[in-house]
């Protein structure tokens, strides 16, 4: 069986949105807006960010490169982030999140990571 011609292959992939795979996605993970959520422990210092380069900003707040809230708080802990289609998007949804309450952030990082695993190794 031959492949598809690279334009039928195109198509295919325009109809078949393709799941991110955080090991293999690295560069577009270092290109794509983001937000994030930052932690100094389970259920401590919480700290919501945006960043068009995920692997670099977290590594920032791992070395504590920047000072600043996260620094201080001592927030290194990657628990949760979201990838966006553009700035402005990720722009608007960590202003919603900054926004709500505590109570909905805890809630929001436990429906996709309950163990508050460091999810900073899955995403080099």
């Amino acid at each position: 069986m031959t492949a598809p011609p690279p334009s039928l292959r195109a198509a295919l992939a325009a109809k078949q949105p393709r799941k991110a795979s955080l090991t293999t996605d690295l560069p577009r993970l270092a290109q794509q807006p983001a937000i994030y959520i930052v932690t100094s422990q389970r259920n401590g210092t919480l700290y919501v960010g945006v960043t068009s380069n995920l692997p670099k900003r977290i590594y920032e707040h791992r070395t504590a490169t920047r000072p600043g809230f996260a620094a201080r708080y001592r927030c290194r802990i990657l628990v949760y982030f979201e990838l966006q289609a553009d700035m402005r998007t990720a722009i608007a949804r960590e202003k919603q999140l900054k926004g709500g309450s505590r109570a909905r952030k805890l809630a929001l990082i436990e429906s996709k990571n309950p163990t508050w695993r460091d999810l900073y190794p899955e995403i080099l």
